[in-house]
């Protein structure tokens, strides 16, 4: 399969998938595939390649937090089934994704299933790994695995279960899954262990699920939840261990957001005073509805995310992008200038060295015959003069085309294959304004003509349409479509 013929399959079944999951998300494909062939005319995109296979087009909800703060357990009690391990102690080191298939899986399937597949969002993550632990890239299936459900809780959504943080489990490549996770998913849970809430026990979580998302743009989306909270009804102190909680959260930079307390009432310790119980399932049932309700609601989410994603995308291209390769462009041109200077110079004193030369011996009788051989209308040229010009003029031009691609691969050595949300590669794009045939001293990337930020502009009115499109499914600010509902019908007659 050629590699055109592998992008229009991928493409093919992104269609099939919207049409089935979500048909509201089909026109904005073409938006990115206007967007790709701008990528491509400016070498930072494959020509084969596409931004729809670097998203993730299936709403995500992360369970993050400690060990034993019940993740396994709120994702078994939602879906409906026991698909995850449970226990007092870790349980499972590993990534869970969990998705629906025809039948439920309680055997996992392999992390190969997921880095290798661009439908899911750990697409080539063991090339990540890899960069912050070399040799672990290898080793996907130790971080991951995928398991399926076939319940209606899990269609069109992906879970993502993920192994505790503490103290002793700091391999920075288990924290880049976990930035990967919360920077594409659409809700982010993170549990807290009630029965562990001092600052002492959340440190880990705190710097890495806490101090992290705080000056995030959609932080909105990350949830705090304190788990196991029955264990704290003997005392009945509920409120003075959730406080806690909080004041510890806020001293980690968190000032402000949502925070749950539930429990598991399937393995809740028993609450004899009738009225502390009743406070308690009334707590628990509030907390839980309400994050059932963020959890149906990522499909919402998703749509809106996918299209800002396009805006986001034109953002990096002009903000950094661009001022990238035009900075790679300008280090190379003083580098290959300063580089001429100097061969130019050498070539000088060669040219001169061989002015010297000819007039003696066989050097001087060359020159005679050359002398003497002349066409007419050349009679007034110095020879000497003209074979020294042409000789250091090839000269300079062999040695200017070499240096030009030597110092263009020392500066592209220097640039990142993979850039940004989506993987741009600016080295690529880079040495696209290095070949023979482009300028020297054009400034202007190539591909970064008016014609292109006309593409810009009409790409940021497709995706203010797309928004307004997506806009007038969830919202009726005018009122028209309760008016129509409350109108009376009229009996055919």
């Amino acid at each position: 399969m050629t590699p055109r013929q592998a992008l229009q399959q991928r493409l093919a079944a992104l269609d099939a998938h919207l049409r089935a999951e979500n048909p509201n998300l089909l026109p904005v494909i073409p938006t990115f595939r206007a967007f790709d062939r701008l990528l491509v005319s400016l070498g930072v995109l494959g020509k084969h390649e596409s931004l729809t296979t670097r998203i993730p087009w299936w709403p995500m909800v992360a369970v993050l937090g400690t060990f034993s703060a019940g993740k396994s357990t709120f994702l078994n009690g939602y879906l409906g089934a026991p698909l995850q391990n449970t226990g007092n102690q870790a349980v499972d080191d590993k990534f869970t994704v969990i998705c629906h298939g025809p039948e439920t899986r309680r055997e996992a399937l392999p992390g190969t299933a997921l880095n290798a597949d661009p439908r899911f969002p750990f697409y080539r993550i063991s090339d990540e790994i890899e960069k912050v632990a070399q040799g672990e890239g290898k080793r996907i299936d130790s971080y991951l695995q995928l398991k399926t459900l076939s319940g209606e809780r899990a269609r069109g959504k992906i879970f993502i279960d993920s192994p505790g943080f503490d103290a002793d489990d700091q391999r920075r490549s288990v924290l880049r899954l976990v930035d990967h996770i919360v920077e594409l998913s659409d809700l982010v849970l993170v549990f807290f262990d009630a029965r562990h809430p001092e600052p002492g026990a959340m440190q880990d979580t705190l710097q890495h699920l806490v101090a992290k998302t705080v000056n995030r743009a959609d932080a909105r989306k990350v949830c705090y939840i304190l788990n196991q909270v029955d264990t704290t009804a003997k005392e009945d102190n509920l409120e003075a261990v959730f406080g806690a909680w909080q004041r510890a959260i806020a001293q980690a930079g968190l000032v402000s957001g949502r925070f749950y307390a539930i429990y598991d009432s399937g393995s809740a310790v028993a609450i004899e005073d009738e009225a502390r119980r009743a406070r308690y399932e009334a707590r628990r049932d509030h907390d839980l509805k309400e994050i059932h309700t963020r959890i149906a609601e990522v499909e919402v989410a998703r749509a809106y995310r996918i299209v800002g994603s396009i805006d986001s995308l034109v953002k990096e291209l002009e903000g950094e992008v661009v001022p990238k390769l035009r900075e790679a462009i300008a280090r190379w041109r003083r580098r290959v200038l300063i580089a001429d200077g100097v061969w130019l110079a050498l070539l000088a004193g060669l040219a001169f060295g061989i002015l010297e030369m000819a007039g003696s011996g066989s050097a001087a009788a060359f020159a005679d015959w050359l002398t003497a051989s002349r066409p007419a209308w050349a009679a007034e040229l110095p020879v000497r003069a003209v074979v020294a010009a042409v000789l250091a003029g090839g000269l300079f031009l062999a040695g200017h085309v070499w240096l030009r691609a030597f110092f263009a691969r020392r500066v592209a050595a220097g640039l990142p294959e993979r850039f940004g949300d989506v993987d741009l590669n600016l080295r690529t794009g880079f040495l696209k304004n290095t070949r023979f045939f482009r300028s020297l001293f054009s400034k202007t990337p190539a591909g970064w003509s008016t014609r292109a930020k006309k593409k810009i502009f009409a790409i940021r009115e497709a995706v203010a349409e797309h928004v307004q499109r997506i806009n007038d499914l969830y919202t009726d600010p005018a009122g028209h479509r309760s008016k129509a509902a409350e109108a009376p019908r009229v009996p055919a007659e």
